[in-house]
């Protein structure tokens, strides 16, 4: 099914619900080995959770300065975590773990790493003990899509779903500062739970062509964004990633 959104129509859609404190959580997850994530608020009446996977290496550096929580910013993912506590969805911002805290963060082949699959089961562990009973969706943006798409495979049921957005189809060169497979290689079809797509249509990376979006959207359900706000200039513009998460799956 193909759908496509016009940011008016998208920016439109909104109402509000009030959300309890922020907090931040480590977990052990494997010897030696930590895994942090950013509860970005709960809202009053919680129907969904959304763990989020930023682009990039996904290194955010989570961490408490003079007791305010810090992080970087620089990702739409992390930008738009607010849609998503504002529309009744727990948003869990995803940092890279411990060990991946050098350089540019989650490798692409780490992204695929059974290490990766041990660390985000205990955050997916953590937000069902904590919120039983709630549908939780994957997230990924750009190279997030990567971990979101194989855990995704892996795990299956319980997940609700899991939502690519701005998806790393092709790999990039050696000699790019992140080098990586992508999604090159990725089999779609080993993920049994509901999948959409959403990618914006003049998206101009090399790695996340809207083209490699539109060839798989028999298969999969897929969400074309047009329209270009002053304020977002990345990959996937315009999208609101709540209103994808609760409109755009029940339509598959």
């Amino acid at each position: 099914m193909k759908v496509t959104v016009r940011w008016l129509a998208v920016a439109g859609f909104s109402f509000v619900t009030l959300a309890h404190a922020q907090e931040i959580v480590t977990l052990s997850t494997r010897s030696g080995v930590t895994q942090s994530y950013f509860l970005a608020g709960v809202p009053k009446k919680p129907q969904a959770i959304a763990v989020l996977f930023p682009g990039s290496g996904g290194l955010i550096r989570l961490r408490t300065e003079n007791e305010q929580i810090k992080f970087g910013m620089g990702n739409f993912l992390v930008r738009s975590r607010s849609e998503f506590t504002k529309r009744g969805v727990v948003a869990a911002l995803i940092d890279a773990p411990l060990d991946q805290q050098s350089g540019w963060g989650m490798t692409d082949e780490f992204r695929f790493s059974e290490q990766h699959s041990t660390d985000i089961s205990a955050v997916v562990a953590d937000l069902n003990r904590r919120f039983p009973g709630l549908p939780l969706f994957l997230v990924g943006t750009s190279r997030g899509s990567i971990s979101a798409a194989v855990l995704a495979a892996r795990f299956g049921q319980p997940l609700a779903g899991s939502v690519l957005t701005s998806s790393m189809f092709r790999q990039t060169g050696r000699n790019s500062r992140e080098p990586g497979p992508g999604l090159s290689r990725f089999d779609f079809t080993t993920i049994k739970i509901p999948l959409l797509f959403v990618h914006h249509v003049s998206d101009q990376c090399e790695t996340t062509p809207y083209g490699d979006a539109q060839r798989i959207s028999d298969k999969h359900p897929l969400i074309s964004v047009l329209g270009r706000p002053a304020s977002e200039i990345g990959p996937l513009r315009g999208v609101q990633p709540a209103w994808l998460l609760r409109q755009g799956v029940r339509d598959r």
